[in-house]
């Protein structure tokens, strides 16, 4: 499925937090200077982005516009190189098959930069994000930790980082502990693995902070039972594609910078904030 969205005017009696506008930011000359010659000519950044997960990417109702924090970034991006953003929307797991192919100059999916990823692709850290353990209300399987996860089932997104990096690491401690490895269930959205959690089929659902927290607040029979891990997600360039640069120094800026901070605030995520745009620093 792929949808393409130029920034624009919201709709009368749309709300601000539902817009594809961001908050106006002035052009980063030096970043433009470092463009690729391709990207200068197209003036037009394509932008992969995962399917919906509110609060980082979701659709205006009744639209194929995406908005959300991870789409706001883009933006933010490509008003500061001078670039026509395109979103582009994709499964999680074919966004680097995807750029290999040449069908996205960027991804900004709250992806974690790791080595594995970074084989393939240059990352510029915009902002961080948890990992939290979400259950049925009233915690019936008794999860109170990640360490708590063994032997249960656990709904991942594919191709996550909870599910590459994460789960490995966990079974592994389970292994040691004498304990059974989790029985890992993955889903293409999160809402799905929610679903099978309040139906009873997982025990668990393993994501990011922002995603669940943002499910809790809309779902009154599941709950948070532990959040962890703060770490940093990236922009992500295809690593011969000569972008890194001028992306990083847009990067630079933008987080220093009030659309930055207003960006964030209207989705509540303040605390997501960084200070330093992280080149290929892996997770």
């Amino acid at each position: 499925m792929t949808a393409c969205s130029a920034i624009q005017t919201p709709a009368s009696g749309e709300s601000e937090a539902t817009g594809t506008t961001v908050p106006q930011i002035a052009l980063n000359e030096a970043a433009i200077a470092l463009l690729p010659e391709s990207v200068k000519a197209s003036k037009t950044l394509r932008v992969g982005i995962p399917t919906n997960e509110q609060p980082t990417q979701f659709y205006i109702p009744g639209t194929q516009d995406m908005t959300g924090i991870n789409p706001d970034v883009a933006r933010l991006i490509g008003e500061s190189l001078g670039l026509t953003v395109q979103i582009q929307v994709a499964n999680f797991d074919s966004i680097i098959p995807g750029m290999a192919a040449d069908r996205y100059d960027m991804t900004v999916s709250s992806m974690t930069p790791t080595k594995e990823r970074m084989k393939v692709l240059d990352f510029v850290d915009y902002m961080q994000m948890g990992t939290s353990v979400a259950v049925a209300q009233g915690n019936p399987a008794g999860i109170e930790k990640y360490q708590d996860l063994c032997g249960k089932k656990v709904g991942l997104l594919t191709g996550s980082y909870q599910l590459t990096v994460n789960v490995p690491d966990y079974n592994n401690q389970c292994v040691e502990a004498g304990k059974p490895e989790i029985v890992s269930n993955q889903y293409q959205d999160t809402r799905q693995a929610i679903s099978a959690l309040t139906s009873g089929r997982q025990d668990a659902v393993l994501a990011d902070s922002p995603i669940l927290g943002f499910a809790v607040a809309q779902n009154p029979s599941i709950e948070i039972a532990s959040e962890y891990d703060f770490t940093s997600v990236a922009a992500g360039v295809p690593i011969d594609s000569a972008l890194k640069d001028s992306v990083a120094a847009a990067l630079a800026e933008i987080i220093k910078s009030d659309a930055y901070q207003q960006v964030l605030a209207k989705y509540g995520l303040e605390t997501s904030a960084i200070t330093d745009a992280r080149v290929n620093f892996a997770q």
